[in-house]
This record gives structure tokens, sequence and C-alpha cells, in this order.
């Protein structure tokens, strides 16, 4: 994927993939390759808010200063 995934799209993503799962509309077949989905879905998630919470963490201490 060449374009870079927000925060919003992948979370949006991964909130299918859980209902699918939820809802059993995922074969056997489709679940390993969903969950692999979800997985990389998470580690961007996960390194979006990683990263805003130390931009904002920045900013406040500058503002300390």
């Amino acid at each position: 994927m060449s374009k870079e995934l927000t925060y919003r799209a992948a979370f949006e993503e991964l909130q299918e993939i859980v209902n699918e799962i939820e809802q059993g509309e995922i074969s056997v077949d489709e679940l390993s390759a969903k969950v692999k989905r979800a997985s990389v879905l998470i580690k961007i998630c996960k390194t979006k808010l990683t990263t805003t919470e130390e931009d904002v963490e920045k900013i406040l201490k500058e503002l300390e200063d």
C-alpha cells in the first residue's frame, strides 16, 4: 500500500474485521488473513497514538518553559 493509512481508516477497518469475526461472517479460510491484517492495523494505530502522545507531551513541555 503506497498511501499511508490514517488512524481513523485503520481503526474503522479494524472494527469491520472484529464485527465480521463476531458475527461469524468470516470463513475459516479467510480467518488467518483477517487476523494478520488486524495485527497490522493494530500496530498502525498504536504507532500513531504513541507518536501523537509524544508530540503533545513535547508541546506541553515547551509551553512550561
